[in-house]
């Protein structure tokens, strides 16, 4: 077994969901909505397994997928794509895996922005790279120019952002990409660009795609997620957009991962991106309401949050609600008397961990939320 994997404890995030499921506990933990996504992108799936090919897709991708990806991005976000800019892979995890195996080298460092998805910094260090981290804090979670260069070395060769940022539910503004931008011009750095929330942002908040920054088109690897647009994360249909030069790279790399992914899931999503845009705007006004009734109803309960620009997940603030438990204890305390299971913002740190914020999913029906909160009045008199 490699090093890397043997030492490696199951993730907070399973361990978790398993408690969940063994207690019956309401799983607002783990990141996904109890809605099943748009109709007709799921009976495109079944239409397109009985009518079109089951055998292997083209390696880059179904070219129907690509041309609708690239059409959305030009539609949606003004970023000027072609078809060929686009590589189809299974899941934003694999362009994440792709994009690092072939640009990450070993000695090469890497800047990381935690709280951090998981699977940045041992993909970084099995491709034999070094993970520098660059620590944000709350509640605005911030990226500085000071923390920037306090960071970076003569062996830094990239950055990986993620914007919308799980799990801090926050937006990069256009003032911090812009840093962002100079300062991967100004080093020549590779920008890879975890984009899988753009279309789950709240309250007028806007996306601003890192590639459409002054200096970027050419340096900026831009990855995305059918699952998170059209919430249905079991899909596992994503994509990295870049130049064609870097494209051809990734490419190389997405080979020999997965090669390909399942051919119907991917004309169904080309069709998703091309006729249900209307879905994923009412699924982003039901995501913002979900927020807001699971916020409200915190609050009812003497439970402060943090604001929540995007995402699925709402911040649950212990110190600022007067529990002086860390978010590790009171996860566990929740899951064991309270019957929810949920997330603590510290698993999402590599070092240096934020121990007072607790990670909730808002993403569910209204019963599911009403009851979660019905069962934490009940137990929260015990937490004495």
């Amino acid at each position: 077994m490699h090093p890397l994997y043997a030492n490696m404890a199951v993730s907070f995030f399973e361990r978790m969901s398993m408690r969940a499921r063994e207690t019956g506990a309401i799983n607002l933990g783990q990141g996904f909505p109890d809605a099943n996504g748009p109709p007709e992108v799921l009976a495109a799936a079944a239409e397109a397994l009985t009518a079109r090919s089951s055998q292997y897709p083209p390696m880059l991708g179904l070219p129907e997928l690509r041309e609708a990806v690239a059409a959305h991005y030009r539609t949606a976000q003004e970023v000027d794509l072609d078809a060929q800019e686009v590589v189809v892979t299974s899941g934003a995890t694999e362009a994440l895996a792709a994009s690092i195996l072939a640009l990450v080298s070993p000695g090469d460092e890497v800047l990381l922005f935690q709280p951090l998805y998981d699977a940045y910094k041992p993909l970084i260090e099995r491709a034999g790279g070094t993970a520098r981290l660059v620590r944000l804090a709350p509640p605005d979670w911030r990226i500085t120019r000071e923390a920037l260069e306090a960071n970076v070395t003569p062996a830094t060769r990239a950055i990986i952002l993620c914007n919308p940022l799980n799990p801090a539910a926050s937006v990069a503004r256009a003032d911090e990409l812009a840093l962002l931008a100079d300062f991967c011009v100004s080093r020549d750095l590779i920008a890879i660009s975890d984009e899988v929330w753009e279309h789950v942002v709240f309250d007028d908040v806007r996306h601003i795609p890192l590639m459409a920054m002054p200096g970027m088109r050419e340096r900026t690897v831009k990855i995305g997620s059918a699952g998170k647009i059209f919430a249905m994360t079991g899909w596992k249909v994503g994509w990295l957009c870049a130049a064609p030069e870097l494209a051809r790279v990734l490419a190389r790399a997405h080979q020999f991962l997965t090669f390909t992914t399942p051919p119907n899931l991917q004309y169904a999503v080309a069709e998703g991106l091309r006729g249900s845009m209307a879905w994923v705007e009412g699924s982003r006004l039901g995501f913002q309401r979900s927020r807001d009734r699971l916020a409200d109803g915190l609050e009812r309960l003497g439970l402060k949050t943090l604001p929540s620009e995007a995402t699925w997940f709402l911040s649950l603030d212990l110190a600022a609600s007067g529990i002086s438990m860390d978010d590790a204890a009171f996860c566990e305390w929740m899951v064991t008397e309270a019957g929810v299971a949920a997330i603590p913002i510290s698993a999402f740190y590599a070092e240096e961990p934020v121990t007072h914020l607790v990670r909730l999913c808002h993403a569910k029906q209204d019963a599911t939320l009403d009851e979660a909160l019905a069962r934490l009045e009940r137990a929260l008199p015990k937490l004495g």
